[in-house]
């Protein structure tokens, strides 16, 4: 399903199969919700069941990197080589202990570049061991590659909060989501959304000012006084 197929669904629900133009919420509040709500359950599935599947996930496709000065990284050494993507990335789903991307490799797939914290960043020239591979790290959404010689490009996988983000980015000559792509998610958690957003959100709307007068504008909450009448002296 589409996320406006998921919208008009839930708006259906709301109306109870009435059509009306009259609604208390419009489909873009719906798709914010929508959203919003993924994300929460998305959260909740992975740290329940200890592993992520792949119908949250959602491909950048290849992203271009840049070659920064590594003396303003995070205090690396000059002699370091670190590039950064040059576009933001967007927000991930904020998991229990990790960032919510789940690859990131360079083009051929084959060397995968482990995701580390930006704070362990400073020790990476003094590791005996891994010193010479290469690492990422994220800093105000841009992704940074250390020992990113030899690579200008990265491919990247997510688990995004608001996958329509994802419209800003080319994957094979196209945009990698737009209305017509699937929405990011298992469909029986698209049963727990609708549910769970009916039974929620939705919910209060009807308790809110309604449209008495059938103009299309909700009534006032203000009583008005009806006028007196005057008798004549006349």
């Amino acid at each position: 399903m589409t996320l406006d197929q998921i919208a008009y669904n839930l708006l259906n629900l709301f109306r109870g199969g009435r059509s009306t133009n009259n609604e208390h919420i419009s489909l873009e509040q719906l798709k914010f919700n929508i959203k919003h709500y993924r994300a929460v359950l998305a959260r909740r599935d992975i740290e329940r069941n200890g592993s992520i599947t792949r119908h949250f996930e959602q491909d950048l496709g290849c992203l271009d990197l840049e070659v920064v000065d590594a003396s303003r990284c995070c205090g690396l050494p000059a002699y370091c080589k670190v590039s950064k993507t040059k576009l933001k990335l967007p927000r991930t789903v904020r998991l229990k202990t990790v960032e919510g991307f789940t690859h990131i490799a360079d083009i051929t797939g084959l060397h995968v570049i482990p995701l580390i914290r930006p704070i362990d960043v400073q020790l990476l020239p003094f590791d005996r061991f891994t010193k010479n591979e290469k690492k990422a790290y994220m800093i105000e959404d841009y992704m940074y590659i250390y020992n990113a010689e030899g690579i200008d490009t990265i491919n990247v996988r997510m688990i995004a909060e608001d996958p329509e983000e994802l419209a800003k980015f080319k994957c094979g000559g196209g945009n990698c989501y737009d209305t017509a792509s699937p929405f990011p998610m298992p469909m029986d958690l698209i049963d727990a959304l609708t549910s769970g957003l009916i039974k929620g959100t939705l919910q209060l709307l009807p308790i809110t000012t309604s449209d008495t007068e059938n103009n299309a504008i909700q009534d006032s909450h203000v009583q008005r006084e009806a006028p007196r009448n005057v008798k004549s002296n006349g």
